[in-house]
């Protein structure tokens, strides 16, 4: 009788965790899109960034910006999502583990306990439009940020895995791939070349490009973050281009790109000609319907090391590159919004600048709310000590 109720419990709450609801993900392309975003490294960054992403006609612009492992501030993270409502910003949250315990030059690879512990804390949270989308890491073809030894097939199981864990909580997960360093030589297991590296991942994985919903590319203008625009270049400011049509090859599926990372090296380029690339670039390359978002990497540098990337400058004065994407005319993005945000959507910030944002107290709920894979845990350990 023990066994039996066991069986039944486990099968009715397992059924309860992998119970999807009947909408999904929708192609962002299908609707108005402000394409123009910014990658930033803080939640406080999020308002400075929405006055740029957002100025001349935008509205509904995009935010990149990374959550690490030890980061799961619920009170932090859903203010940042209230703002970004608020804002009409667009996030897109790439996950992140933390400097090895024992190596710090390198970040520790990340696990499957690490996917399902950030499923279950972003899926905990509000978001600001329908379309959640998440990145799985971060530069993956690189030895350091995969543990000191890069792995494609390690990385395409466990991308799998995050595609099913994701969607287990909700089909509105967005879930793209990591942004791989386009610069990247062959020097297994140091470094693959990205390319290389992603026919790795198919064949470790066979079908892996058609589970996932949108391609993250690092487009930057390589080598040395100082080259002109070229569009047959594979570690140029094109390379998203080639990035998608192996995976199209590989999948037969035309997967939409998010160019998180791009920009030139202020070390490297002046900033008059940085200006002429970026304007060169946006009008020819960049203008390309596959491309869901651009966020150059990097907001504010505030004078640590991607201080040659930033668009603002150790004292906080704007660039020319943020005077050039403040001008440039955008367009108002129309993202299909969820029924919580629909209900008190009243007016744009610029004529609501103060809309309420929800208010957290330091009193511990005592009604907290337990993932349903915590229940079913708690309740085998219970029924084991019938």
């Amino acid at each position: 009788m023990k066994k039996l109720l066991l069986i039944l419990t486990l099968t009715f709450l397992t059924s309860l965790l992998f119970t999807t609801k009947a909408h999904a993900i929708e192609y962002p392309l299908n609707k108005p899109n402000n394409k123009i975003g910014i990658h930033i490294l803080f939640d406080h960054e999020l308002i400075p960034a929405a006055k740029l992403i957002n100025s001349n006609g935008g509205d509904w612009g995009y935010v990149t910006i990374p959550i690490q492992a030890g980061d799961k501030d619920r009170v932090k993270w859903q203010k940042f999502m209230d703002i970004a409502k608020q804002y009409h910003v667009i996030p897109i949250v790439r996950l992140a583990t933390e400097g090895d315990y024992f190596n710090n030059q390198v970040w520790r690879k990340p696990t499957s306990y690490d996917v399902i512990d950030f499923a279950n804390f972003l899926n905990s949270l509000d978001w600001p439009v329908k379309n959640r989308y998440v990145i799985m890491f971060n530069e993956v073809n690189r030895a350091d940020e995969w543990g000191g030894e890069a792995n494609p097939a390690e990385y395409a199981e466990l991308l799998s895995f995050a595609v099913t864990t994701f969607k287990s909580k909700t089909p509105d997960f967005f879930v793209i791939s990591a942004g791989l360093d386009n610069a990247a030589p062959s020097q297994i297991p140091k470094f693959y070349n990205q390319y290389d590296y992603l026919r790795k991942m198919d064949a470790a994985v066979p079908g892996i490009f058609t589970q996932i919903d949108g391609l993250s590319s690092h487009s930057y203008p390589n080598p040395g973050f100082a080259q002109a625009p070229n569009t047959t270049s594979l570690m140029g400011v094109g390379s998203f281009f080639h990035e998608k049509q192996l995976t199209k090859t590989l999948s037969r599926k035309d997967l939409p790109v998010f160019i998180t990372e791009t920009g030139w090296s202020s070390e490297a380029v002046s900033d008059n000609l940085q200006l002429t690339y970026y304007e060169q670039t946006l009008d020819t390359i960049w203008n390309d319907d596959s491309i869901v978002a651009i966020t150059p990497f990097l907001l504010q540098g505030s004078g640590g090391p991607f201080q040659k990337f930033s668009l603002t400058d150790a004292s906080g004065n704007f660039s020319k590159i943020y005077s050039l994407i403040q001008n440039l005319a955008k367009i108002k993005g129309l993202p299909t919004l969820p029924a919580s945000v629909l209900a008190a959507e009243t007016s744009n910030p610029a004529t609501n600048p103060n809309p309420p944002i929800r208010h957290f107290t330091t009193k511990k709920n005592p009604y907290p709310d337990v993932p349903v894979d915590a229940v079913i845990l708690y309740s085998y350990k219970w029924l084991m000590h019938l």
